[in-house]
């Protein structure tokens, strides 16, 4: 089954909205590069655009009506914004859930160390990568240190002008014999990931022996810099990422690279499509943006926390529509778009993808009906029904959407957050936008299905 090139919609003289979009979104990867960075600029944007925080609302004792905007933030990590529809809240929700986190290398809690009189600061990878194409990059570190006192010190060092950068060193070529020999997984240890930081010593004066002198050096330029001492790493959280701005790609521009499309390329228009909703939906429509994915969405603010279920129990009570039941048949009777990437074909590497079923740039939003690995085990598969009641939405909004799968059977596969949203009995499928280069430190992704993806999901709140 042919899908055509969703650029066929749109000739040059109307793609004004599509390529503004698209500069709006490799603004914002450009600028937000952990969910730390993601939450604080959807917060602000969502204020802007009417919407109230529920703890206030919580506080106030304040009721909510069909139209009102709600949003929560769990721990700066993660969020969730409400749009409050027409019919009851038990009635189901309409569900855009992307998650904010992507791969990297963290900190350590005791980072900092000398060695030849080099500063290195110790890390342990974040999800799957491959490491030897973590080296010799230019690397930024974003994050915060959280003092004693419950003083957020911000850090974002790498991507300002005039900035400094860091980086992995790697094996030069003609030293590189044995190493060139190891498996793709054993060429770069995880435990070899270490950023240099520094090579200058510390003064020192007449009659004063200060050890580990680089070291000592680097700690002043922190405290002097950004009141930072050594201890303060124990309660830090700090990324480190590759360094620049998202970039056109191509001669055409039609594509953009950057830093976290997986899967900031989701919740952008997730999130822009709530912003977009004019009138009052039938059904409460949802935004939930949560952290962790990577690592198997454990914790408070993953997916498998009971954030979201609070939350929207705190919702339907400030809409007088509360009961244990009533929140049961919420969630059971919702419908969901597991916004998630998907994995863009790639003639380089064709031998791992089934042409007939792979998902391809250009031609729109990609459903996964199912994910998983090797038998979909740890998969939610679709319902039938479900997948033909989205054509129908998709179908009439014109919007182009192709449907795919994460390689050839017993080649691969993966997993979403859909298979914890659906354990509540919703409808649950996977829709995202296709990705090369996928948990690389530069991904690419095209313009033309980001805008899909956008008007698949405002129809999605609209109509589901």
């Amino acid at each position: 089954m042919d899908r055509k090139n969703a650029w066929d919609k749109y000739p040059q003289e109307k793609r004004g909205q599509l390529l503004e979009f698209s500069d709006n979104y490799r603004q914002f990867i450009s600028e937000c590069k952990t969910e730390r960075e993601c939450t604080a600029k959807f917060k602000y944007l969502a204020q802007n655009a009417g919407f109230v925080n529920l703890e206030e609302v919580i506080a106030s004792g304040q009721s909510l009506k069909p139209g009102d905007k709600v949003y929560a933030v769990n721990m700066e990590k993660g969020m969730a914004m409400y749009v409050i529809g027409k019919q009851p809240l038990a009635q189901g929700m309409n569900i855009l859930g992307a998650h904010i986190d992507s791969p990297r290398l963290d900190l350590k809690q005791n980072p900092l160390y000398e060695d030849t009189e080099m500063a290195l600061l110790d890390t342990h990878y974040y999800g799957g990568v491959k490491k030897y194409q973590w080296v010799t990059l230019p690397l930024a570190l974003h994050g915060v240190f959280i003092k004693k006192d419950g003083t957020v010190i911000p850090v974002s060092i790498g991507d300002k002008p005039g900035d400094p950068v860091f980086g992995v060193s790697d094996l030069l070529i003609h030293l590189a014999g044995e190493q060139m020999d190891k498996k793709a997984s054993k060429v770069i240890e995880g435990e070899n990931l270490d950023i240099l930081i520094g090579s200058i010593p510390v003064r020192q004066e007449d009659g004063e022996t200060v050890k580990e002198r680089v070291k000592a050096n680097i700690l002043q330029i922190l405290e002097k810099e950004y009141q930072i001492q050594e201890e303060d790493f124990v309660s830090a959280e700090i990324e480190v990422v590759p360094a620049g701005e998202a970039r056109d790609y191509g001669f055409d521009r039609s594509m953009i690279m950057g830093y976290g499309h997986d899967d900031r390329v989701c919740a952008y228009p997730s999130f822009m499509a709530m912003l977009a909703l004019e009138d009052t939906p039938q059904r409460t429509s949802v935004c939930l943006l949560v952290d962790k994915e990577e690592v198997g969405s454990v914790g408070a603010t993953g997916m498998k926390s009971r954030f979201f279920e609070n939350k929207t129990a705190e919702v339907m009570h400030a809409a007088g529509q509360y009961s244990e039941l009533a929140l049961r048949r919420a969630l059971a009777n919702s419908k969901v778009l597991s916004s998630d990437v998907s994995a863009a074909f790639d003639p380089n590497y064709a031998s791992v993808s089934d042409k007939k079923n792979a998902a391809y740039f250009g031609k729109g939003i990609v459903f996964n009906k199912y994910t998983g690995s090797r038998g979909k085990s740890g998969s939610n598969d679709a319902n039938a029904e479900y997948m033909a009641h989205l054509r129908d939405i998709f179908d009439r909004n014109e919007i182009a959407f192709q449907t795919s799968e994460l390689g050839k059977v017993d080649q691969g596969g993966g997993g979403t957050i859909a298979f914890i949203l659906a354990d509540y009995g919703m409808e649950v499928i996977d829709s995202g936008v296709a990705v090369l280069n996928m948990h690389a430190p530069w991904e690419i992704i095209s313009k033309v299905d980001l805008y899909e993806a956008y008007r698949g999901y405002l129809a999605f709140l609209k109509e589901a």
